[in-house]
């Protein structure tokens, strides 16, 4: 009896060890401005993180909030105490010049599943740079 107590309290140990076990997203930073660029040249930045949690983190998807935005991210799994980078670049050719600020949602396997970059600027049209 005091062996099958002994074995009922290593499951319940390694499967609350196993649960807890989670990877973590940790961003350098959330936020980057582009600060002013002319309309006909795209600009591209990067999101530096790291998994700083005991399980492999895994990207699921990197959603913008416009189409003028992509983000491209890594797909391998990121071991814990590695380092992944999400690459942001934004076309405003055609947009209306002026400020703006675009969200991406990160979505991933980690603890803080859902993470949000911002990326703002000041867009000047083709033709007033150029003068």
């Amino acid at each position: 009896m005091k062996r099958f107590y002994t074995l009922l309290l290593a499951f319940v140990v390694l499967a609350i060890t196993t649960a807890s076990a989670q990877a973590v997203i940790k961003f350098d930073k959330t936020t980057h401005d582009f600060g002013n660029f002319p309309e006909d040249r795209p600009v591209t930045c990067k999101f530096v993180f790291e998994n700083t949690g005991d399980e492999p983190l895994v990207i699921q998807q990197a959603i913008s909030s416009c189409g003028c935005t992509v983000a491209n991210y890594t797909k391998t799994p990121v071991k814990p105490g590695e380092r992944g980078e999400i690459t942001v670049t934004y076309n405003g050719k055609g947009k209306v010049p002026g400020h703006f600020k675009k969200a991406i949602s990160i979505r991933s396997n980690a603890s803080n599943n859902l993470t949000r970059l911002y990326i703002t600027g000041e867009m000047a049209a083709a033709s007033s740079l150029h003068e």
